[in-house]
């Protein structure tokens, strides 16, 4: 399965499941990212790091440790 690490920019995706465990996932569940919700990855910093992508109406930005803990369709 692929991570949100993965998609490419101006890509629509559905968020499949959320891994990891404790702290790690309940943030990325507090910034709104949760099971069945469709984030659209705005920007790609040069390295790859950090990720800006638009949930539920506002920007977010991620590191590429917390996108690979999202599996994507």
């Amino acid at each position: 399965m692929r991570t949100l690490k993965d998609a490419n920019i101006g890509e629509t995706i559905t968020v499949a499941k959320l891994v990891g465990e404790g702290a790690v996932k309940r943030r990325i569940m507090d910034m709104g990212i949760t099971k069945g919700i469709s984030v659209f990855v705005r920007k790609v910093a040069p390295l790859g790091d950090p990720i800006e992508v638009t949930v539920r109406g506002y920007e977010l930005t991620l590191r590429k440790a917390e996108a690979e803990n999202i599996l994507i369709d």
